[in-house]
């Protein structure tokens, strides 16, 4: 067997995931592996990387499309280098930093209204007349950049 491919479940066992999981992402194109002559699955160990990858960017938020199409912009005929991983990473760098402030918005207003979406009908008799916001389009206006009418401060 050649040592640089792993198994299965030593892939998971390194990278803290279930087994479920690396099938899935191989499903989704994210990962792939080579097969036995048993049929069973062998890994590359940059693969190990990639899933770190995946699964920081499932944890703020990424969508499998958006890791896709950022795997998909890594070479395959090599392991990818500090310099291929650093120019990726730039590319999230604005969508990040909007995350970050929606995360702000959110955390300085959770204890008032959720942004006009609208969840409180007490508040938003005073800050809401006649829900106003909808007028700017659907879901929590504020949240999304919206300005409240003058004279109306939260």
């Amino acid at each position: 067997m050649n040592e640089t491919l792993i198994s299965i479940g030593e892939l998971a066992e390194r990278a803290g995931v279930p087994h479920s999981a690396l099938r899935f992402y191989e499903a989704q194109g994210l990962l792939k592996s080579v097969r036995t002559a048993g049929g069973q699955r062998r890994y590359a160990r940059d693969m190990l990387r990639r899933v770190a990858f995946i699964r920081t960017a499932q944890n703020v938020g990424l969508s499998l499309e958006d890791i896709a199409g950022a795997l998909a912009q890594l070479p395959e005929l090599r392991t990818p280098t500090r310099s291929d991983w650093t120019r990726l990473s730039k590319r999230w760098r604005a969508v990040l930093e909007e995350r970050i402030h929606a995360l702000e918005v959110l955390r300085d207003q959770l204890d008032q209204c959720i942004g006009c979406g609208c969840l409180s009908l007490t508040a938003c008799k005073l800050y809401n007349p006649a829900d106003q916001a909808a007028a700017r389009g659907s879901g929590p206006r504020y949240l999304l950049g919206d300005t409240r009418p003058v004279g109306r401060k939260r």
